[in-house]
């Protein structure tokens, strides 16, 4: 009986649920289309199959500001057997989303739950605070939704950029940009070379217009990559730069060059009030006992790295407006901007020369011959000292005093001076200054490798192994140190632990270490095998398929030297080959020799600019299974 009733139900839900979907299902065709495009599109569930984005511009009720209306229409398809996506959308106090909808492939309304809620990020200062998004189930291949979006800009400055990609391939994208006569916008295209971009320019004297539209078809969705580079990089964009407004007789400049940019910056500095009397204690302490000016300097700089955190969580203007220092003193946290105003007021109260600074990280392509906001994703401070500038970034936690990150070396800084400004560039360093060696000198004791080790870091390095050190729990650090230097390979064992002071950021950093490996040594009649590979350096560092570049935190560049005593009474008789690559972005050399009773083996690797790139990754796997063969063979020593 229960059986029956179950059976039944299940039969009423069946019914049910096929009339719902009356209309919204996939036809043969819509099918048939879903399975040739996912022959294009492999790795992805799910296409945009039309996407028309129109862009109109307006002055608001004061005529104060230029207003922006984005709307995007968007059909979607799922290619594949089934998928679940979430849509989403952006916004921040300087902008609102009138409409996020979803509708059926019949245009009935989809009763979907969307959701609006805050967003977080660990990106630099991002001035998205809030998202709205839901989540779409296609359970059929070839099941679609239509997606319409409706948002406004209290301010043209903050629409920055147009980009064709998607999340998801899209088969056909469609731009239309709307100028009134009564604006001036320079339209800055970017990365169009090599992409079939059409682009018509048409007046429309009825509106007092000129309509700017852009089409591209079969577009790959955003390459998911770790460690790629920004997407200002690779994909083709549209930097939309309002220069200037007409409005009731007057002209009204916004973004016309960099000086103007520079002045709106200026403009949310001078309306910030600072109250540094709540700083003055603290510095005080900080450079009371100081004997050098540069040590006062490295007092309060590593402080604020040391005792402020760091959140970057920030909507609209205060996306670009710094933190009173006071403010981010008292709460002992701070994005990168209350962070850099914090070190400039101590820094000015110790009687030195301090300047907010403006600047694009590495995953920003942009320089400052293009005044938009799109420029800009963090601030540091830039201290004149001795005829000399340094740059000073509170975020970057255990940097030392004179050294620069990897994400803003060689990079555009816009630094206030003034109602002027300065442009420079933060100095670029060789791969040498993030040097990491290894070297340990072993013998072979009870079939075991047996010896002392020891590990050096400078630069980037060393900022990365205090940071992860210091991470871990105080009465953790110690087993946290023994389970990094053995790999937390079970075969390995770790005594002994000296290290440099792990509380100076101005030294080498160094540790020394007792070290005993077992399964690396075999014995056969009258041979014994040695397996000398025990750190297996890019060992599975295969970047199968990848597409885009693969970027280093950091320019790398390691060094491992292991020697290994022969024992008496036994002589070489096979040794690993070497292995020597030169490229234009890395040198890789591993080599084997016998000196004076011992085996050296040296390995080497340089990425002397940080990166493995795309047009070079068919060459990288290939010394990557090379370099694995190696790692995979055994040293042999035989009696005399």
């Amino acid at each position: 009986m229960n059986i029956s009733l179950k059976f039944i139900g299940a039969l009423l839900f069946l019914s049910a649920s096929s009339h719902a979907q009356k209309n919204i299902g996939p036809t043969v065709e819509d099918i048939a289309f879903a399975k040739k495009t996912r022959e294009l599109y492999t790795k992805d569930d799910v296409a945009i199959l039309e996407s028309f984005e129109n862009i109109s511009f307006d002055i608001n009720s004061n005529a104060s500001k230029v207003t922006v209306k984005s709307t995007v229409k968007e059909k979607l398809m799922n290619i594949n057997h089934r998928a679940d996506i979430r849509k989403y959308e952006f916004y921040d106090s300087e902008s609102k989303i009138e409409t996020f909808s979803l509708k059926f492939k019949n245009d009935k309304n989809a009763d979907l739950k969307i959701i609006d809620e805050f967003y977080k990020d660990k990106d630099l200062f991002y001035n998205d605070a809030r998202v709205k998004h839901v989540a779409l189930d296609f359970p059929v291949q070839g099941y679609s939704y239509n997606y319409e979006l409706e948002k406004t800009y209290e301010d043209v400055k903050y629409f920055t950029s147009l980009y064709f990609n998607d999340e998801f391939p899209v088969l056909k994208k469609k731009i239309s940009i709307t100028v009134p006569d009564w604006l001036n916008v320079e339209l800055k295209e970017f990365n169009f070379a090599g992409n079939s971009i059409e682009k018509k320019q048409i007046a429309d004297p009825k509106q007092k217009a000129t309509i700017y539209e852009y089409t591209m078809n079969n577009i790959d969705g955003y390459h998911k990559e770790n460690n790629a580079p920004g997407r200002s990089y690779l994909y083709p964009h549209i930097i939309v730069i309002a220069k200037s407004f007409q409005s009731k007789g007057a002209e009204k400049t916004l973004f016309n060059t960099t000086k103007d940019l520079y002045s709106w910056y200026k403009s949310l500095v001078d309306s910030m009030k600072d109250d540094t009397a709540v700083l003055a204690n603290k510095v005080n302490e900080l450079t009371a006992t100081a004997k050098t000016d540069e040590e006062k300097i490295k007092n309060i700089y590593y402080w604020v790295q040391d005792n402020i955190r760091y959140i970057a969580f920030e909507d609209g203007i205060a996306g670009f407006k710094p933190d009173e220092s006071n403010h981010v003193f008292e709460k002992r946290y701070g994005d990168c901007k209350g962070m850099a105003n914090l070190t400039k007021q101590m820094l000015k109260l110790a009687g030195f020369d301090a300047r907010l600074t403006w600047i694009g990280t590495k995953h920003i392509s942009y320089d400052y011959t293009t005044p938009s906001l799109a420029v800009d994703n963090h601030m540091i401070c830039t201290l004149f000292h001795n005829g000399k500038k340094y740059f000073l970034d509170g975020t970057e936690k255990f940097n030392s005093f004179g050294e620069y990150a990897e994400r803003i070396q060689n990079k555009e800084v816009m630094i206030e001076n003034g109602d002027v400004f300065i442009i420079d560039k933060v100095p670029n360093a060789k791969s040498d200054f993030n040097k990491e060696r290894y070297t340990a000198s072993l013998s072979i004791e009870d079939d075991k490798l047996k010896g002392l080790a020891e590990r050096n870091y400078l630069g980037e390095s060393r900022s990365l192994f205090l940071y992860s050190y210091n991470m871990s729990k105080s009465d953790k650090k110690e087993e946290a140190l023994e389970k990094y230097l053995s790999a937390n390979d079970k075969n390995i064992e770790i005594e002994n632990i000296k290290t440099s002071d792990l509380n100076n950021r101005d030294i080498p950093l160094q540790l020394n270490f007792g070290i005993a490996i077992d399964n690396k040594v075999s014995r056969f009649d009258n041979d014994i095998y040695v397996d000398l590979e025990y750190l297996n350096d890019y060992k599975n560092f295969d970047l199968k398929d990848r597409k885009t570049n693969f970027e280093f935190d950091y320019k790398r560049n390691h060094e491992a030297v292991i020697s290994l005593k022969i024992p008496d009474g036994y002589k070489v008789s096979q040794i690993p080959e070497n292995l020597l690559v030169k490229e234009k972005d890395y040198d890789i050399a591993i080599t084997f020799e016998q000196n004076q009773g011992q085996i050296i083996y040296k390995k080497t690797f340089n990425f002397n600019n940080g990166v493995i790139k795309s047009s070079e990754i068919s060459q990288w796997n290939s010394v990557v299974k090379k370099l694995s063969g190696i790692y995979n063979k055994q040293i042999i020593l035989s009696k005399i």
